[in-house]
């Protein structure tokens, strides 16, 4: 029977830190909320129309998931002008109405000006979001100028209530996310260490054994991605591990993620005694053979175990201190505001490219769908206009065109059932419909076809809540969505095709030139100044890798899971790490020939993943990316540096 620790461990398995179980509370609770105010002002002070519900639904959605200043006085400011632009935008749409070509080349203007706000960081973003969605209410409901002052009422409430909601109902902070989140990787390690004390009871790895757990290793590079993106950022927006205590903090979660990957890799190999992991598991030592044993594999276990205890017991501290100071250290830096970056409105700005495939994409999908309907096209600018939501590549816009077509095909199929074996049922439909809000919320940062598929049940069972579902109507919305993410999808292969990659592609390889540099003066022997000399160029070459990266990672309209940009960026921030580590502790006397036989190998890692520049930036990494190699198989001096600086470099392609 599933009971509700059974319910509450899946959850925590899902959403370590709980995150996007309240957004979508807090999405679905201001809908709830911002409607039953509606409501209560049209029964009992005086009757609202329409456009004002729609509004106050609309935009409760966009001010959970588009909003996202930092503290709750600039979230508050931000709501506050995305409802003035909201008024003004419904008024322009209702002033043009008798002119309705006129009305809609003014959408597409306020499109362009909507994407183009992202310019301004955040609050842009939010306000654009909230112009444009309004326009397109204001063109689908037409409420009269007279209606005005009415409508506007659904937005405000909208925006009070969300702000209650989301600063005293359902707050963000960091801390308590960024420690759940720490809690959940020491769990999931010692889930990975409770199966390999198993397997070393039984004394047997089978395949299916090694299939779980690269499974529980990938489980802990998610939530490693996850605790990694609750750390705020100083204001240079550059996690430093050589400056800033939130880069120390970026580097220990990989050096867990890494010695945890490196005890399953050699573990799968060699299984180390049962006595051995449990030493591990309760925070004893190991005790390592003085002499290397007949079989290498066994010390190389033992010495994977010990790392993996090192950077546990390390992470232990890391929680303790968390809790005692509520990492001040880490708020203290954050907290020191940023200087303004500087507007760039020009082509070579990566927004205003995508501002332009956004309008573009919007222009076609209007007049493809106007050929179809002159009262739903609507629905075919909105999907060419959100596939471009969090998409990086044309291949990305596709599969974002592809999943939203299937989404609401089978949304639209299984809301169709829903609503007719609900029909006169207004509770039922009503606790559906809310259950499906939700649920498309919670997917929302991991499944995008998921999140479509509950929208359309929860715009099923509205229209036939209101009585004007019918299958032909549902045919058309299905057309018309095909049809804007056909748009959208044609422009992001045609109109400004992935451009962003050749700044990349040059930040790349500076990077790759400063890191062989270095080795080979590692390799040359060359004197410690020297080699910090040459770790510094690197780490500038760091941060300029890390601003090139960053159109890449710019999101549009929700917040999305940690994705390929910061994993990416996670293995650029360890290897620099160890670059500078190598640096410090190098033997200029060169005695060792084994060090130099790992900087040549470093060296040859280095050249060929240059060769595929950008690439990195783009691959999945969903599978399991361990290795057959072995892992560190030292502790001293710059050997260490190198041997970390091999792994991580390996970890940029599964094909390594």
């Amino acid at each position: 029977m599933f009971s509700g620790f059974d319910f509450r461990d899946w959850l925590l398995a899902n959403d370590p830190a709980l995150s996007r179980l309240r957004m979508a509370s807090r999405v679905t609770l201001t809908i709830v909320l911002s409607f039953a105010a509606l409501l209560a002002i049209h029964y009992l002070l005086f009757p609202l129309p329409t456009a004002s519900f729609g509004l106050g639904i609309v935009l409760s959605i966009e001010g959970g998931v588009a909003v996202r200043d930092k503290g709750d006085t600039p979230q508050l400011v931000t709501r506050l002008l995305g409802c003035a632009a909201s008024i003004a935008v419904v008024g322009l749409a209702a002033g043009l109405e008798a002119h309705r070509y006129i009305s809609d080349c003014v959408f597409l203007l306020i499109i362009f000006l909507a994407a183009s706000a992202r310019v301004f960081g955040a609050r842009g973003h939010a306000i654009g979001m909230f112009a444009f969605t309004s326009y397109f209410m204001g063109a689908y409901f037409r409420p009269t100028m007279a209606e005005l002052p009415l409508v506007a009422i659904g937005p405000v409430v909208s925006a009070l209530i969300g702000h209650a909601v989301r600063s005293v109902v359902l707050p963000d902070d960091w801390r308590r996310d960024l420690l759940r989140s720490l809690e959940s990787v020491r769990g999931r390690i010692n889930q990975i260490l409770f199966k390999i004390a198993a397997l070393a009871v039984d004394g047997h790895v089978s395949e299916a054994d090694r299939q779980e757990l690269n499974q529980l290793e990938e489980r802990l590079k998610e939530v490693v991605l996850m605790a990694e993106s609750f750390i705020p950022r100083p204001p240079s927006g550059v996690l430093d591990a050589g400056t800033e205590p939130a880069g120390e903090l970026a580097i220990r979660l990989f050096d867990v993620h890494l010695a945890a990957e490196s005890a399953i890799v050699l573990c799968s190999q060699r299984l180390p005694s049962f006595r051995s992991v449990h030493a591990t598991i309760e925070g004893k030592p190991i005790e390592l053979p003085d002499e290397a044993p007949a079989d290498d594999q066994q010390r190389e276990t033992l010495q994977a175990l010990v790392r993996l205890g090192e950077a546990r017991a390390q992470l232990a501290n890391t929680i303790i201190q968390g809790y005692e100071t509520g990492f001040g250290e880490i708020a203290a830096v954050a907290e020191v505001p940023a200087q303004p970056e500087k507007l760039d409105f020009s082509l070579r700005n990566p927004l205003i490219r995508s501002a332009l495939q956004i309008t573009l994409a919007s222009a076609l999908a209007m007049t493809l769908g106007l050929a179809l309907s002159r009262e739903r096209w609507f629905w075919a600018v909105l999907a060419s206009f959100l596939v471009f939501t969090n998409t990086n590549s044309r291949g990305d816009t596709a599969m974002k065109a592809l999943q939203r077509s299937i989404g609401t095909l089978f949304g639209i199929a299984i809301g169709l059932v829903l609503a007719t074996l609900l029909s006169g049922q207004m509770a039922a439909a009503l606790a559906v419909t809310g259950l499906s809000i939700f649920l498309a919320f919670y997917f929302l940062q991991t499944s995008y076809a998921t999140m479509t598929f509950f929208v359309s049940i929860a715009l099923c069972l509205v229209y036939g809540m209101i009585g004007s579902l019918t299958v032909d109507l549902l045919l058309l919305r299905i057309e018309e969505t095909a049809l804007g993410a056909a748009a959208g999808t044609l422009v992001a292969f045609l109109v400004f095709p992935a451009r962003t990659r050749g700044a990349l592609d040059v930040a790349v390889q500076k990077w790759f030139a400063d890191l062989d540099d270095l080795l080979t003066a590692v390799a040359g022997c060359e004197t410690r100044n020297a080699l910090i000399a040459l770790s510094q160029k690197l780490d500038a070459a760091y941060r300029d890798l890390t601003a090139a990266a960053r159109p890449l990672g710019s999101t549009w309209s929700v917040v999305t899971r940690p994705g390929h940009i910061r994993q990416t960026l996670a293995i650029f921030l360890a290897a620099t790490y160890w670059a500078r580590i190598m640096a410090k502790n190098h033997d200029p006397s060169g005695k060792d020939p084994d060090a130099r036989q790992l900087i040549e190998a470093d060296l040859a890692r280095a050249a060929a993943a240059a060769k595929r520049r950008s690439e990195c930036f783009f691959v999945n990494r969903k599978t399991s990316g361990t290795t057959g190699r072995h892992l560190p198989v030292s502790r001293a001096g710059s050997r260490l540096g190198a041997e970390m600086i091999g792994s991580t470099l390996d970890r940029l392609y599964a094909d390594a």
